[in-house]
């Protein structure tokens, strides 16, 4: 991946001045395929950090392989407890999640 151009990518989502400045970006960037992934992969780390059901039950409730699940769950054991601090924070807020 080239570093300079995701840091970039980043600057530039930060620079947004409000949430539909951000999904007019994301139109533009991403395809319509790209962002519903990027939305599967949120509903999957908001019930992995519910840690309420099995991975197997995540799997079957949200129409994704086991690998996307335990994929996401590898993904958090890295992350950070201030991260997954703000995740928890801040998905649970997020409607339809």
């Amino acid at each position: 991946m080239n570093q300079a151009a995701w840091r970039s990518f980043i600057k530039l989502c930060l620079a947004t001045k409000n949430d539909k400045m951000l999904s007019s970006l994301f139109d533009l960037l991403l395809t319509p395929e790209e962002r519903e992934s990027i939305a599967m992969r949120c509903l999957i780390i908001v019930d992995l950090l519910k840690q309420e059901k099995t991975q197997r039950d995540m799997a079957d409730n949200l129409h994704v392989s086991i690998a996307k699940i335990t994929r996401g769950s590898n993904e958090l054991k890295r992350m950070s407890p201030k991260l997954i601090e703000f995740l928890k924070e801040n998905l649970k807020t997020t409607p339809g999640m």
